[in-house]
């Protein structure tokens, strides 16, 4: 069974810090320029990690992912008709 994750964008102050973000969780992601970090958690760990995280000197703020809460099923998603016939033309 699949372990139910959400992720977590870290907003820090150095990039060599990165190092120390890794510990928290599992990183996808680090931009440079905007000096920030995607890392993923097991959901019945992240207020925790959020909160240790949010105590590091060097963390500006840290944000929580929506995508488990966000509707991933689509209701009335029909192609249109024109684009439909375009298709099966093979154009």
């Amino acid at each position: 069974m699949r372990t139910k994750r959400q992720g977590l964008i870290v907003w820090f102050q150095h990039m060599k810090n990165i190092k120390q973000i890794k510990r928290f969780g599992h990183l996808i992601y680090v931009s440079k320029e905007l000096k920030y970090a995607v890392i993923y958690v097991d959901q019945q760990e992240i207020e925790d990690k959020a909160a240790k995280l949010n105590e590091l000197p060097f963390i500006s703020k840290v944000d929580y992912s929506y995508k488990p809460s966000i509707k991933t099923e689509f209701e009335n998603a029909k192609m249109d008709k024109a684009k439909e016939y375009d298709y099966k033309m093979g154009i």
